[in-house]
């Protein structure tokens, strides 16, 4: 599943600690914006470390789930290219 993540943290080091962990997870595509081809048991993970980095008073993080057939859809304006992976598989 692809999921779009992105933040507003006023705090430098919080917002820095969540990019760093986005950024071992997915692809930065906008300055507070990642696009991570997770699954359900990887995303849950990525969630809980979240939620341990952040200020639930201050801090403001949106998640978006995107399924396959929406991926297909997402449209572009300017650069970038929307993150997929390639499954690999070994015979």
């Amino acid at each position: 599943m692809l999921y779009v993540i992105s933040y507003d943290i006023p705090h430098n080091r919080r917002r820095t600690r969540l990019a760093t962990l986005l950024e071992g997870h997915g692809s930065r595509v906008q300055l507070s914006v990642f696009e991570c081809d997770l699954s359900h048991a990887q995303f849950a993970q990525l969630e809980r470390r979240m939620a341990r980095l952040l200020d639930p008073q201050h801090d403001r993080v949106r998640i978006y789930r995107l399924c396959a057939p929406c991926v297909g859809t997402i449209a572009l304006i300017g650069a970038g290219e929307v993150e997929r992976t390639v499954d690999s598989y070994i015979i």
